[in-house]
């Protein structure tokens, strides 16, 4: 089953994707929100089937937005495929090394990316993305897959110099429109096998990212359970799963992002995300933003 967040004229909506067309799981004017439907699966499932009796509802890419509009926690892993740690010169961590994005850094699958004011230094991941569902505490390695809703694509756009400037990395992966998720979430039963789930990244067509998620060094069992010893995963948290080999920091010259590129990152049986890349104009603000 195929997840998603429609904008529609109405409103944010959450739907059931089959084929090109949207099946909305809510009835007019309700305010729920995908998020709070996969915390309750019994429910979702029954009201996805009584989504397909009813109107379809074509739509966009354009249309689609991050189809958890807002989690509590956007959650990385660090260093955790062999081939990258390799490529950036240091050796695979024995234990795993967590990161937060901010959720102000949210972006939709085909939304633009910033490439800051700030930096020139703007890099790409491609990463399996876990959607938690249920959540919980605690949760042994050999439940952690009841946890899950389901599984995204996502790009953990990375500031290289903000990033190496302290241990955390937290200013470097926290920059606004830098965790583009999407395009849908499919629920595990669709994704089968993990392990053999290939990720690409293009950038202007050229390929620079291929591996498989096989090559995690921490699996998402191990993730899941590592993180819920510390803190409650709650419903609508993402966790970014790492990268494979082929990030631009490790090209010689580096080869990062510039203006006007177009970043396609893709996993087998999900789909892809695709961003045009901007460079943003520094404004000073006080107060809410638009994003």
């Amino acid at each position: 089953m195929k997840l998603a967040t429609l904008s529609t004229h109405t409103g944010a909506v959450p739907v059931r994707i089959v084929d090109n067309s949207a099946y909305q799981l809510t009835a007019d004017g309700e305010s729920t929100r995908l998020q709070d439907l996969i915390a309750r699966p019994d429910e979702l499932h029954e009201r996805s089937e009584k989504a397909l009796t009813g109107k379809s509802i074509a739509f966009e890419p354009s249309q689609l937005l991050a189809p958890i509009l807002s989690p509590r926690k956007i959650l990385g892993i660090g260093l955790n495929y062999a081939d990258h740690a390799k490529e950036t010169g240091r050796e695979p961590p024995k234990t795993q090394t967590w990161f937060s994005k901010q959720v102000s850094a949210l972006n939709a699958p085909y939304g633009q990316v910033e490439l800051p004011a700030v930096s020139s230094a703007l890099d790409y991941e491609v990463e399996l993305v876990v959607v938690i569902g249920q959540g919980g505490r605690h949760i042994p390695a050999d439940r952690a897959f009841e946890s899950i809703a389901g599984f995204c694509v996502g790009n953990d756009l990375s500031v290289r110099d903000w990033q190496r400037a302290t241990p955390t990395m937290i200013m470097g992966k926290g920059f606004d429109t830098h965790a583009p998720i999407g395009p849908w979430i499919v629920t595990p039963d669709e994704i089968g096998d993990i392990s053999s789930l290939r990720l690409k990244t293009h950038v202007n067509g050229e390929l620079r990212q291929d591996g498989t998620a096989g090559d995690m060094i921490h699996s998402i069992s191990a993730q899941i359970e590592h993180l819920s010893a510390a803190f409650t995963l709650e419903p609508g948290d993402l966790i970014f799963t790492g990268t494979p080999a082929g990030v631009g920091v490790a090209s010689t010259p580096p080869n990062f992002l510039k203006d006007g590129d177009t970043v396609r990152v893709e996993i087998d049986r999900i789909g892809h995300l695709e961003h045009v890349v901007r460079q943003e104009i520094k404004v000073s603000r006080i107060g809410p933003s638009d994003l």
